[in-house]
C-alpha cells in the first residue's frame, strides 16, 4: 500500500457537496481515506478575480502507482463537473491535486510530486499542519510547520467546518 496526500478543491457549484462527493469517489476508486483535514475557504489564487474555493486535504492509502492516481483524480474530477480549459487557475468544480506519494520524488511530463507550489500556498499548508505536522518535504527537508511559517502567501484561509 502507498500513502498519498491529495488536496481537494472547488469554487464552482455546490462546493460542499462536490467535496463530499470527490471524497466517496476517493473510497470507491482510489483508496481508503485514513484522515481528512478540516475544509478551509480561501480566496482563489493566481487568478483571483473568482469566487472563493473550499478546500481539504486528504491522506488515502492506496493500492495505485502514482501515475495511475493521477489518473483517477483526473477521472473524479471529470465525473464531478470538470471541463479543463487551457487557461490556468480557472473556476471548477473540483480540483485534485497529489501532493506527496509515500516519500517519492517523481519529475515527469505529467506529474511533479511533491507538489511544486505546496510550501507556496497557504490553503495547502494550513491542512497538512493539521494532518501531519511534523511530515518533512522530501525536497525541501523542512516539515509542514516550518514551511507554513516561512510561506509568505498572504490568503486569509479560514476553517468553515
Amino acid at each position: 500500500m502507498n500513502r498519498a496526500y491529495l488536496i481537494l478543491g472547488g469554487n464552482k457549484g455546490d462546493k460542499e457537496h462536490n467535496l463530499k462527493r470527490a471524497r466517496q469517489l476517493i473510497v470507491e476508486e482510489a483508496g481508503v481515506i485514513e484522515k481528512s483535514s478540516a475544509v478551509f475557504a480561501t480566496a482563489a489564487w493566481g487568478n483571483k478575480n473568482q469566487p472563493d474555493f473550499l478546500n481539504q486535504v486528504v491522506c488515502i492509502q492506496t493500492p495505485l502507482l502514482a501515475g495511475d492516481l493521477l489518473k483517477k483524480a483526473i477521472s473524479i474530477e471529470r465525473q464531478l463537473g470538470r471541463v479543463r480549459g487551457e487557461e490556468k487557475w480557472m473556476e471548477r468544480t473540483m480540483d485534485i491535486d497529489i501532493l506527496f506519494y509515500n516519500d517519492d520524488v517523481i519529475n515527469t511530463a505529467d506529474l511533479i510530486v511533491p507538489h511544486p507550489f505546496l510550501h507556496q500556498r497557504k490553503f495547502v499548508l494550513v491542512p497538512m499542519v493539521q494532518l501531519a505536522p511534523m511530515l518533512v518535504h522530501p525536497v525541501l527537508k523542512k516539515n509542514m510547520e516550518a514551511l507554513l511559517l516561512e510561506c509568505s502567501d498572504n490568503l486569509k484561509v479560514m476553517q468553515v467546518f
